[in-house]
């Protein structure tokens, strides 16, 4: 059963980024200021198409070659994409534990950072993770709505903030 649902979840995801292409909202992170790091923008390449795994790989390279202002908030990242990982194939206890301490690196970098508006951000994951949060359960048996999967979309005009 296990295995059905992560393909379930797999499929619908597939269609999700299909659909977020088509409609011209997942935009290439490459195109964006060259200001920001690569791998930063490559991550978000990676987290907005749902490979949660991947964007983490990357962001994690970029953790681990930085120092300054911008490591936690690198960390946080990385947190929230295994978070949506642990989500999407069903440890949801994991996900919720990651959820949580991802929010309190992020929360540092509020009202936004490296172009990423922040407190939009943390509302989408807010709402995402609300059904998790919300159960009593230690090991609550929920699957991640495709349509709540928060994305990433750096403004210009937050430029200037954070990219240190």
């Amino acid at each position: 059963m296990g295995e059905v649902r992560a393909y379930n979840l797999g499929v619908l995801l597939n269609r999700i980024v299909k659909v977020r292409k088509n409609k011209g909202m997942i935009a290439a992170a490459s195109n964006v200021d060259s200001d920001y790091p690569p791998l930063y923008l490559k991550g978000i390449e990676h987290f907005n198409e749902c490979e949660f795994f991947e964007a983490h790989d990357i962001w994690e390279e970029l953790w681990t070659e930085h120092r300054g202002t911008a490591r936690k908030f690198y960390q946080g990242l990385i947190q929230a994409a295994v978070a949506l990982h642990h989500f999407g194939n069903g440890n949801t206890r994991g996900a919720r534990k990651v959820y949580l301490t991802s929010r309190v690196y992020l929360e540092e970098y509020t009202p936004s950072y490296q172009g990423l508006d922040m407190e939009k951000f943390l509302g989408q994951y807010e709402q995402c993770f609300a059904e998790v949060n919300a159960s009593k359960e230690d090991y609550p048996r929920l699957e991640v709505d495709p349509e709540l999967i928060p994305e990433i979309h750096l403004d210009p005009t937050h430029a200037d903030q954070g990219n240190s």
